[in-house]
């Protein structure tokens, strides 16, 4: 079983997947794995644009977590997609050195839903698994998200309403 780690930047992706391998489950990092499909850097935007088609295309089966920014277009068994208050998004992607372009980008995005919107394109309903981390540890993140890959929690979506931090 494939289980895939997404959200927006500075939701904790990152951090628990360290977690997760340190209890030992398999996990693939995707920013290893999408340097020979970046067709350009768009200076502009601050990031790279990556050919997401052909990547997720030719990406192997996995069994195991896969965490990034783009495993909601990977063919995930089960997804989990981190959330994170878009206030407090900010203050974490401040304190990484983003610039204020980017950060306000990913506040926004996050307000907007954009990952789940994305994610509900590509699977079902019954799959998708939403964590806020807001004021969760990384520890309690984890067991959530374990219990969620064992059956234990059932499949949530669609709880958080963040439109109000629009234009803050």
């Amino acid at each position: 079983m494939m289980y895939g780690i997404t959200g927006t930047p500075g939701t904790g992706k990152s951090a628990i997947a360290v977690e997760l391998e340190d209890r030992g489950f398999p996990v693939i990092h995707l920013s290893d794995t999408t340097g020979r499909y970046v067709l350009e850097a768009d200076p502009d935007r601050d990031t790279l644009v990556i050919d997401e088609e052909r990547w997720a295309e030719e990406f192997p089966p996995f069994d195991g977590f896969v965490e990034g920014h783009l495993a909601h277009i990977l063919a995930c068994d089960r997804l989990i997609i981190l959330r994170c208050r878009p206030d407090i998004l900010a203050e974490r992607l401040v304190a990484r050195g983003y610039s204020p372009g980017k950060v306000r980008e990913n506040a926004e995005a996050e307000a907007l839903d954009v990952v789940l919107i994305e994610a509900l394109d590509c699977h079902p309903a019954g799959h998708i698994f939403e964590l806020d981390t807001t004021d969760r540890s990384i520890r309690e993140s984890c067991d959530m998200i374990v219990q969620f890959v064992q059956g234990m929690l059932p499949p949530v979506h669609g709880t958080y309403d963040w439109s109000s931090y629009l234009g803050n």
